[in-house]
């Protein structure tokens, strides 16, 4: 049986919107995020999903009761599907982290974790994957909304089959459609 998950990346932050690294700081949308989690549940709203479940960082959560409101839904929170911890990068610009810390920019151009206090993306793909797998194994051949990060999200696209160097940037609000069948996942058509 296979349950179709659609991930969502929240809505815009104001950390978003100055270039800032979030990782596990747990920022609120800003007034556009929120519109833009009014739009995403427009979009819904002509196909719903049977489920909707939401990292518990704030910007997502709030995406999620956004869109849950407009097609009541309930909210589940998972925190398996938070943003991977960019340990000492939180709140700041690639700029600032360049000149803080150049050596860590260079590990992470060479395809390593920058950070040091932080998390790896291996570990944040992890429990991911293990939390996309729980969530599909619950709801099988159900329609399940997921509100996630943009990390999580791109690890996402390595695990069905997605070329490192052909990920995708997503924008808030953005959807990526997969499906989730016995621990495989595959890409789909939103």
């Amino acid at each position: 049986m296979t349950a179709t998950i659609l991930l969502v990346r929240h809505g815009e932050t104001d950390w978003n919107r100055e270039g800032r690294w979030q990782g596990h700081a747990d920022q609120p949308l800003n007034d556009l995020g929120r519109e833009q989690a009014r739009v995403l549940a427009g979009r819904l709203a002509l196909e719903p999903p049977d489920r909707l479940y939401s990292s518990d960082f704030a910007r997502a959560r709030e995406t999620a009761e956004i869109v849950a409101a407009t097609l009541g839904l309930s909210v589940s929170l998972e925190p398996r599907l938070r943003e991977v911890d960019v340990g000492e990068w939180s709140g700041l610009t690639m700029d600032e982290v360049t000149r803080l810390y150049p050596d860590a920019v260079r590990r992470r151009g060479e395809g390593e974790t920058g950070w040091e206090s932080g998390e790896s993306y291996e570990a944040m793909g992890l429990r991911v994957l293990q939390a996309l797998d729980a969530i599909a194994g619950a709801h099988p051949d159900e329609r399940i909304l997921v509100v996630t990060h943009g990390g999580p999200m791109r690890a996402v696209w390595l695990a069905s089959g997605g070329a490192r160097d052909s990920r995708p940037r997503y924008a808030n609000c953005d959807i990526e459609a997969i499906a989730v069948e016995s621990g495989r996942i595959r890409r789909m058509d939103p």
